[in-house]
């Protein structure tokens, strides 16, 4: 019996991977590595110690992802795979429509087919739209203002409708903040291909002088210094997260959303300054125009993640920084 992993050779997947592994769980990873690298596979196994099976599959390509429910005995699934640029998905909605809905649509009805009905789903705090108050509860209203965003909340709508058409199916919504950092081996982080769209690889390319400088994209936001501000947490934090979500999916019927941040905001320009006292690095940034789609402030409340699934964010703001740069001196090309 595998957890089927898609997208785990990504930044999320990979390390929760090896969490996984390292727990003892088997595990079957999937992914079409637009965004990571084959060897990423490697460096799974070596930190975790354990082997586990690979496909190169997108999931929009329904036989080749049928073999593998055909190939292997799956009972739960930890749903990574999707673009996740905000930025990105308000140039190519109907690219970021087609791939994360309708790949999501394909794998579920194979695990219908097949009789695998537990899933863990990567969803995301934007689904919280621009929030009228903060920290967020998982019971505030749901909206969206990116496609990205749509189609998070989508997916999560989906989930419901299908738990309750049927319900034998657990379904785990874990609601992501903005996770940073890297392994403690410096093996494994965040590596995009391109021009990175998130803050911390951005950042640690500006250090390595792979890139000039960092943009900001606006300073006239209603924050404490005009920056946006978000929950930033540990990516290990995160993955760990994923172990406490798939046990109780597996005690479970019905659909539970979770927060999965530190119920801590920091605005980008802290987040400068706090890579810059741990790594004794200047970083240049300048200021430009807002990016469409992006909000003011968005942070955590993490209680019910505590209280129902026992699990706390643990790494402080220093350590993600340490983390996530110690990967990028030993990985950066």
């Amino acid at each position: 019996m595998s957890i089927l992993v898609t997208g785990g050779t990504g930044f999320i997947g990979s390390h929760t991977s090896i969490e996984l592994l390292k727990r003892g769980e088997e595990i079957v990873i999937v992914d079409n590595l637009s965004n990571s690298k084959i060897e990423m596979c490697d460096k799974i196994k070596e930190l975790s110690g354990k082997d586990f099976k690979f496909y190169k599959v997108d999931l929009l390509d329904r036989d080749e992802l049928e073999k593998v429910f055909i190939e292997n005995d799956i009972k739960e699934v930890i749903h990574f795979a999707g673009f996740k640029a905000v930025g990105e998905s308000c140039a190519k909605p109907i690219e970021y429509y087609h791939n994360n809905v309708t790949g999501t649509l394909v794998l579920i009805d194979l695990m219908r087919k097949y009789g695998c009905k537990k899933i863990v789903f990567s969803s995301s705090a934007t689904v919280y739209g621009d929030p009228a108050t903060v920290p967020i509860r998982e019971d505030f209203p749901l909206s969206a203002s990116n496609p990205y965003g749509w189609t998070k909340l989508m997916i999560e709508q989906i989930l419901t409708d299908v738990y309750r058409s049927d319900n034998e199916w657990s379904v785990i919504l874990l609601r992501y903040f903005n996770p940073i950092g890297a392994h403690e081996s410096g093996e494994i982080g965040e590596n995009p291909n391109g021009i990175p769209n998130n803050l911390m690889p951005y950042i640690n390319y500006v250090a390595s002088g792979k890139l000039d400088h960092l943009n900001v994209f606006g300073n006239d936001y209603d924050t404490h210094d005009g920056t946006g501000v978000r929950d930033y947490i540990h990516v290990v934090d995160l993955s760990l997260g994923h172990l406490k979500a798939v046990d109780k999916v597996r005690t479970m019927t019905g659909v539970e959303a979770y927060n999965l941040g530190t119920g801590k905001g920091y605005s980008v320009l802290d987040i400068v300054k706090a890579f810059e006292d741990a790594n004794n690095i200047k970083i240049k940034y300048e200021i430009t125009n807002r990016r469409p789609g992006d909000i003011a402030v968005c942070y955590a409340d993490p209680t019910k993640a505590k209280n129902e699934l026992g699990w706390v964010a643990t790494r402080d703001l220093e350590q993600m920084c340490r983390d996530a740069w110690r990967y990028t001196k030993n990985n950066i090309e």
